[in-house]
């Protein structure tokens, strides 16, 4: 298994988890607006050591979702914001670009420290 990207939940925002209703969770680097900060799990801007793709999986405290879809801008807003928006559907088709597409189940809880990792085979 190769790690593509890894990271941790540095901060979260009181608001949050206003999103996980609809199956989202919006990441943002420790930078974020500050009007943005409140809805967001913060973490630090890491740049991806490869392509983020379908195929992949992302594991949350080692829980693993498949990557069914990446929208075009993932890879860069992630390089130079830290920000994209984890959507937890299972779309297989990008509607938004700075969006990551996983398989649809059961969000586990996200705490400080909660690890985030992008993995390939």
């Amino acid at each position: 298994m190769k790690i593509i990207y890894a990271n941790k939940v540095k901060n979260i925002g009181p608001m949050a988890s206003t999103f996980l209703d609809e199956k989202m969770l919006i990441l943002f680097g420790t930078n974020a607006p500050q009007d943005l900060k409140d809805f967001c799990y913060s973490i630090d801007i890491v740049e991806p050591s490869g392509e983020i793709k379908e195929g992949q999986k992302l594991l949350i405290n080692n829980e693993e979702f498949a990557i069914t879809a990446v929208g075009n801008l993932v890879q860069r807003n992630l390089t130079t914001l830290g920000h994209i928006t984890l959507r937890f559907d299972g779309a297989t088709t990008p509607e938004l670009p700075g969006t990551l597409y996983l398989e649809e189940k059961e969000l586990p809880a996200i705490a400080l420290n909660t690890e985030l990792k992008i993995v390939s085979e």
